[in-house]
């Protein structure tokens, strides 16, 4: 049953994904203002209907309360393909997001094509401390648009458990600029693995916790502040996965 439901989605994920993505990425910049992203929300919820009635893969989501109701940055756990989509619903109605990513990804054809009609946050990863100023010179514009802005801090898809360095460019955006911080923790890579054709059914857990202003902190004091509360929670929700659950991260 497994292999039917992720076949009978990876066919509606390509058929809808034809059918609407050159929507984004043509008429969309014509259209200009917010209709690339207007399309874009087509796309993502056509895909995430898939999700749930095909992988039968749903949410749950706690602390939705404490998503601010200004553009702030929001730095989230990584696990799969699925929260790039679903973290986008936790935003207020009417708001949109963008996310930090490597300016290969603009390359792939039909999404990379629609990521740059959205103007995502692109940065050259191999520029060092230049690839920082241009997190925050775009991050600062997206943010006075009213864009929430999503980073991954770890950088890749971690598996369920595990962890990588958290880096710097959303810490060093928030505080150059000056606003709200959101952890976000969840285990969405027990359903939908890294790189695996086959997900299976069941509850996606999503835990926003709650959000610190940046302006005064450091850098190396947000990271702290979001990665000390990000990974107590994914032992809270994910307590299989780690022998020290139940202590301090």
């Amino acid at each position: 049953m497994i292999h039917l439901r992720s076949t009978l989605f990876m066919a509606w994920a390509i058929v809808w994904s034809i059918a609407t993505a050159p929507f984004v990425f043509v008429a969309g910049p014509l259209l200009r203002g917010l209709w690339p992203y207007r399309f874009g929300k087509l796309w993502r919820l056509g895909v995430e209907w898939g999700v749930r009635n095909l992988l039968g893969i749903r949410p749950r989501v706690l602390g939705l309360e404490n998503m601010p109701k200004e553009p702030c940055v929001i730095l989230a756990k990584h696990q799969s393909a699925w929260e790039t989509m679903a973290l986008q619903n936790y935003v207020p109605d009417g708001a949109y997001c963008v996310f930090v990513l490597k300016k290969e990804l603009l390359k792939v054809p039909l999404i990379g094509w629609g990521l740059a009609a959205m103007k995502m946050i692109s940065i050259d990863r191999a520029a060092g401390k230049d690839a920082l100023d241009q997190v925050v010179t775009q991050g600062r514009e997206r943010l006075k648009q009213g864009f929430y802005v999503i980073i991954f801090p770890e950088g890749t898809r971690v598996p369920p458990g595990e962890k990588k360095r958290y880096k710097p460019g959303g810490a060093y955006l928030a505080t150059h600029v000056g606003c709200k911080v959101v952890p976000v923790a969840h285990d969405a890579g027990e359903r939908w693995p890294r790189q695996a054709f086959l997900k299976t059914p069941g509850t996606v857990t999503v835990s926003i916790g709650p959000a610190f202003d940046a302006t005064g902190l450091t850098e190396a004091e947000v990271n702290r502040r979001a990665e000390e509360w990000i990974e107590a929670e994914m032992r809270r929700i994910s307590p299989h996965r780690y022998k020290d659950a139940g202590q301090p991260a």
